[in-house]
Parts: C-alpha cells; sequence; structure tokens
C-alpha cells in the first residue's frame, strides 16, 4: 500500500449536491453546529431580570409584592439548576446541585413568609 493511496482513503469526501450524503464507505453527514456559548446564560439572565424587578417593586413600596417576586425568581433558578444540565445552567451553578436547589428554596421560602406577616403601607 502506498502513501498516496492511504492518503486518498483518509481524506474527507466532498459530495456533490445531488449524491447521497452517506456516499459509498457509509459516512454520516457532519452533526449541527452546537449551540453558542452565551446561550447557556439565558437562565440566569432571566432569574437576574426577575430579582431586579422585584427590587424596583420594593424601592416602590410594595413590600409585599416585591419580596415575592423575589421568590419567585429563586425559585425559578432552583428550577432551572433541577432541571437543566450542567453546560447549559451557566453561572447558576455555583455548589452541587443539591446544595443549590437546597439554597434557593430555602431563601425562597423565608422571603415568602416575610411577604406573608409584612404589614401593607396604606396611605
Amino acid at each position: 500500500m502506498s502513501q498516496k493511496t492511504v492518503e486518498e482513503a483518509v481524506a474527507p469526501q466532498s459530495h456533490s449536491p445531488g449524491e447521497d450524503p452517506e456516499g459509498e464507505a457509509g459516512q454520516r453527514p457532519d452533526p449541527p453546529a452546537e449551540a453558542p456559548g452565551w446561550l447557556s446564560q439565558v437562565p440566569y439572565f432571566l432569574v437576574l431580570a426577575t430579582m431586579a424587578a422585584g427590587i424596583v417593586i420594593v424601592a416602590a413600596a410594595y413590600f409585599k409584592r416585591g419580596p415575592a417576586l423575589i421568590a419567585g425568581a429563586l425559585l425559578l433558578g432552583a428550577v432551572f439548576r433541577f432541571f437543566l444540565p450542567p453546560e447549559k445552567i451557566g453561572m447558576l451553578a455555583v455548589r452541587s446541585r443539591w446544595m443549590d436547589l437546597v439554597t434557593l428554596t430555602t431563601l425562597a421560602v423565608l422571603l415568602i413568609v416575610l411577604a406573608w406577616v409584612a404589614p401593607q403601607l396604606t396611605e
């Protein structure tokens, strides 16, 4: 077997538009390109945006609705952390999965209790 024969056998084959993509050698077409890296940060930014909305609501003197929205953001983060794989979770993955879930859920429950017992300010 010559060097040229080996190189021809190893070289990738280009397909014309009318050919079968599997070709004669049974090669599969290339897999689709992976999603961009910034896409893994979308859950983090959704949680962050919801938290920011809750803080704005608290700043507008709605002390019951604001913490409830922040608690919802924490629960959303816990749901993302539970269901999404580690490579898709981005910056929401701080510690191990179970520790993140316990922390986020505990803080959310405490904020819901705070929102429930906080007195409503009336003008």
